[in-house]
């Protein structure tokens, strides 16, 4: 960290600036910022596995590679550092990872022969039972942290889950009305970005797009800005947990 410290300041730049220009094509900065947060990257990976990870590590492989995604798909609109960013995206891809090692190891345990499967069967139930159990543990873990992020952004425009349960439209058509509102705004680039530059909707703008009135998109304005931000970020499990709604 103090190497990375030490680069930003030389140079005059923060990390969220550097990865502007590693997106524009500059691949050395790009070299020096995954060499500084190796140890980042270890540390985050680590987590995950609950043991000490080596560079040599596929898994230490798999938050590089994640890390570099990060870097990639970045965007100040988020409504988070790169390395709060960074750190969900390694952890959800670890556990892929992990999912897909131990769907493997089912297949192989399925072609032993009989007397194996007799010998080791109850080991193979512990294993089983103790990867079930560390898979829920991760997801766990990983949605408190998108809930924690959130909560966080939604505080940037002012705004508490308890005001989203709040001011969630009553009714199926109007909550289907606000949903499509929301759905217009992240798909025009310039809403979107007056929405996260102003810290609220515009709702002049809206209202020549839609079919409904200002007083419409005014009441239902704390709902639709959750839905904007639920949409324009990755938040795995509440878009998940909104799939059907957001279907309609």
């Amino acid at each position: 960290m103090l190497s990375l410290l030490f680069m930003t300041k030389s140079k005059k730049r923060t990390l969220e600036e550097s990865v502007i220009l590693i997106q524009q094509g500059n691949s050395s900065i790009l070299n020096e910022i995954i060499q500084a947060y190796k140890p980042f990257i270890a540390k985050t990976v680590s987590s995950v596995c609950k043991r000490y990870i080596y560079e040599t590590d596929d898994e230490f492989s798999i938050g590089l590679i994640a890390f570099n995604e990060a870097i990639e798909k970045y965007s100040s609109e988020r409504g988070s550092s790169l390395l709060s960013f960074s750190e969900v995206l390694i952890k959800r891809r670890v556990i892929d990872y992990i999912r897909k090692q131990t769907k493997n190891q089912h297949i192989s345990i399925d072609i032993t022969t009989a007397d194996q499967e007799d010998e080791s069967a109850g080991t193979i139930i512990v294993n089983e039972l103790s990867l079930e159990d560390y898979k829920k543990k991760a997801d766990e873990q990983l949605r408190k942290e998108e809930i924690v992020h959130f909560q966080q952004l939604l505080n940037s425009f002012d705004l508490s889950f308890g005001d989203i349960v709040k001011n969630s439209p009553k009714h199926a058509d109007a909550r289907k009305n606000a949903i499509l509102v929301a759905k217009i705004l992240v798909e025009n680039s310039e809403l979107k970005d007056f929405l996260y530059e102003k810290k609220r909707l515009p709702i002049k703008q809206l209202e020549k797009m839609v079919d409904l009135s200002r007083k419409t998109i005014e009441r239902n304005r704390k709902y639709i800005i959750a839905i904007v931000l639920i949409l324009s970020s990755d938040y795995v499990y509440m878009k998940d947990y909104l799939k059907g709604v957001l279907d309609t």
